[in-house]
């Protein structure tokens, strides 16, 4: 598993470490019942505290993309197709919240906006 720090970057690295995570699940390249390195490897790999992957591994936990079994450690969750689109539309949701922010400061409007979007699918 191959997770990048960016110390510049303005996301907090627990989220960046979640997003990333996140990621390599929905693209099937863990699978199911996976352990996760443990939460002290994982911060001592990525150079980072432990309450930081600490985080990421609960919030995880709590979305339901990892299982966390006292005493075993942390595993990939059983994900169906229901919750794979939840997630996937709690992504889009965010990045429709950025573009909103971009379009806000951009001076595009909504309607501009939607004939973009519009367009795209029509090509």
């Amino acid at each position: 598993m191959n997770i990048m720090i960016d110390q510049l970057s303005q996301t907090p690295i627990y989220e960046q470490i979640e997003n990333q995570i996140r990621q390599i699940i929905l693209s099937g390249e863990l699978e199911t019942n996976y352990m996760m390195p443990s939460i002290r490897k994982m911060a001592k790999e990525l150079g980072v505290g432990i309450i930081t992957v600490k985080r990421a591994y609960d919030d995880m936990c709590n979305e339901g993309l990892l299982v966390s079994i006292q005493g075993r450690g942390v595993f990939v969750a059983s994900i169906d197709a229901d919750k794979e689109k939840e997630i996937r539309l709690t992504q889009l949701r965010e990045r429709l919240s950025e573009l909103k922010v971009f379009c806000d400061t951009s001076d595009i409007s909504k309607q501009e906006l939607i004939e973009e979007i519009t367009d795209m699918y029509n090509d």
